[in-house]
């Protein structure tokens, strides 16, 4: 296997950025050499994928977040994912008509709590202050920054439906009714009017940095920006783009009651690595389940870009993601087994049910005392359809053009700190964008169920499971590699692989970035509307025909996609010596890693 890469691996030892932009990933990096650490970089550089990734995220969405703090000496989860509004019952959802939480509009929405959770990370783990971290996304909001392709396409794919549906929308994206060329200069200057308030309401705080901080926490959940959004969902009545009319139940009340948490993350062991992820509200588990099964396969001995291993991995994540659907949900709402769903003698077991050919049904494990939810779960999603038209990476071009994704960055300092983050929601094309404060707010209510008695039912104050997934690794103890990719179910497919041909082929990192990529189709998509193609994988052409009919002969239906085409993975890595390693993933070609 050659070791070319398509780029340098970034090396040094005093510090390394890497995310799915390069302007945020610049940014990142002038925080430390303005001498704050890896959570100041983070911070500066998320609020700045808000503004040039608007189609992927932004305020009103959400930020998991690992890291490992070098002072603290542990690994820690941040969670900023919001919970259901007071309003949000199945009861109202039903009453309205609905069977489903729409993808889209005023309904989808739960608690932003992206704000939330940078400002937890800037005041617990960073050094600088508000204004430093904030001024760069302010200066790209207001004067703007080069407008990616992808999102110029997507806003004048929808210059007709904000017309015609979302007014505010229209006036932010389209000004004077234009919409961005590629690479013209797109501007969001309400947006940043909006960050100098808060920026001036926290500094008159007194009581310095922290006390700063704390008033930027306030005045976006219990100041003038909760109260917008507040007043203008209670006087505001739009469509969804099915064109069904949606009040929205968000209030302000709900936004006051909201703060981002520090959560222990859950751990799982391959070889002399153990892999830190969040928790059950995550769909991050399912790699640590899907490692379980593959410990002692024999796998080592695969070609790791051949058939064998494509298809063992992919059986793999079939069985762990059968059970994220029948167990994962909050688990402030919901038991789940999480311990029975993590043992060796439960991987065991499920590891025995994977054969030589495609499995083409659905298996959650079936864990005691859960044996009546599981039942449940297997009833509802038999009344999925099947289609080949599963809504599952949706930057992806062969998919749903309205859809929206994520982001992400990896950063690593000099003290060792380092931290992963996968930014999501508050897509421009999901939800309107909301007068005076020039940003939309999440569709990830979607991820929840109009029945009762599921793991992910929808009920107020509970956290929707989402498919956001960081993740930070440990080498014989030592933290050693934070990763992550955007891809919404495909997230902890496309990091199992990355992490696959690091720990057991021992590729580089830039290698294992570049390396040909796949994923399973099979299992139903988080959403809306959550229909699977059963047996199917969609896997670069790299792999070449010998391995894409060896496949097909096995019994999967294999969909190929262009070389380059899959994925958006980041990743950085410390060695014991201190030397930092950092990459980026070629495809879209704006990924990007800098470091010295």
């Amino acid at each position: 296997m050659t070791a070319f890469t398509t780029r340098p691996e970034i090396l040094g030892r005093f510090g390394a950025v890497t995310s799915t932009h390069w302007i945020a990933s610049s940014v990142g990096m002038a925080m430390l050499e303005r001498g704050g650490n890896a959570f100041d970089a983070a911070v500066a550089a998320g609020l700045v994928l808000q503004v040039v990734e608007p189609h992927l995220n932004g305020p009103g969405g959400e930020m998991p977040a690992i890291l490992w703090s070098a002072a603290r000496g542990k690994v820690e989860v941040i969670c900023a994912q919001g919970g259901a509004p007071a309003g949000a019952t199945i009861a109202h959802y039903r009453d309205q008509g609905l069977s489903a939480v729409p993808g889209d509009g005023l309904l989808a929405t739960v608690v932003p709590g992206a704000w939330d959770g940078w400002m937890l990370m800037l005041r617990d783990h960073g050094r600088l202050s508000l204004r430093e971290v904030l001024e760069p996304a302010i200066h790209y909001a207001e004067v703007g920054h080069p407008c990616l392709p992808r999102v110029a396409d997507t806003i004048a794919g929808l210059a007709d439906f904000f017309r015609a549906t979302w007014p505010s929308s229209f006036d932010t994206w389209l000004p004077g009714g234009q919409a961005p060329a590629p690479h013209g200069i797109l501007r969001n200057p309400v947006l940043g009017a909006t960050w100098r308030r808060l920026l001036a309401e926290a500094e008159a705080r007194r009581g310095g940095r922290e006390a700063q901080i704390e008033g930027a926490r306030d005045a976006f959940y219990r100041g003038f920006v909760a109260e917008e959004i507040g007043d203008w969902l209670a006087r505001t009545e739009l469509p969804d783009s099915e064109g069904r009319m949606q009040r929205g139940v968000l209030g302000a009340e709900d936004m006051a009651g909201y703060a981002a948490r520090t959560e222990a993350p859950v751990w799982g062991e391959y070889g002399a690595w153990q892999v830190a992820k969040c928790g059950p509200w995550s769909q991050g588990p399912v790699m640590l389940q899907a490692l379980a099964l593959l410990r002692g396969s024999g796998l080592g001995a695969a070609d790791p870009l051949g058939a064998d291993f494509v298809h063992h991995v992919t059986e793999a994540m079939k069985l762990a993601y059968a059970d994220r659907e029948a167990y994962y949900a909050d688990p402030e709402h919901i038991d789940v087994p999480l311990a029975a769903l993590l043992s060796e003698d439960y991987a065991a077991t499920r590891r025995a049910l994977i054969g030589t050919r495609a499995d083409l049904e659905l298996r959650p494990g079936v864990v005691t005392g859960h044996e009546a939810q599981v039942a449940r779960m297997q009833a509802a999603l038999a009344r999925l359809s099947s289609t080949d038209g599963a809504v599952y990476e949706p930057t992806m071009a062969h998919l749903a053009r309205k859809r929206g994704d994520t982001v992400h960055l990896d950063v690593i300092d000099a003290e060792g700190n380092m931290v992963a983050v996968t930014p999501s929601g508050g897509w421009l094309q999901s939800s309107p964008t909301i007068p005076g404060l020039g940003f939309c707010l999440n569709s990830r209510a979607q991820m929840f169920w109009l029945e009762e008695g599921l793991p992910g039912s929808l009920a107020p104050g509970k956290r929707p499971r989402t498919t956001l997934s960081p993740s930070l690794a440990l080498h014989e103890g030592r933290p050693a590699l934070v990763f992550g990719t955007p891809g919404g179910d495909q997230q902890d497919q496309w990091q199992l692989i990355f992490f696959l041909y690091l720990a057991e082929f021992g590729m580089g990192l830039q290698q294992a970035l570049d390396a040909p990529l796949f994923h399973s189709t099979h299992f139903p998509a988080s959403f809306y509307p959550r229909s699977r193609s059963p047996g199917q994988i969609l896997i670069e052409e790299s792999h070449g025909p010998a391995v894409i009919k060896d496949l097909r002969g096995r019994g999967h239906d294999v969909q190929t996609a262009p070389a380059w085409s899959i994925g958006r993975l980041t990743a950085a890595a410390r060695e014991p010596g201190g030397l930092i390693r950092a990459g980026a993933s070629p495809r879209l070609m704006q990924a990007y890693a800098v470091g010295r």
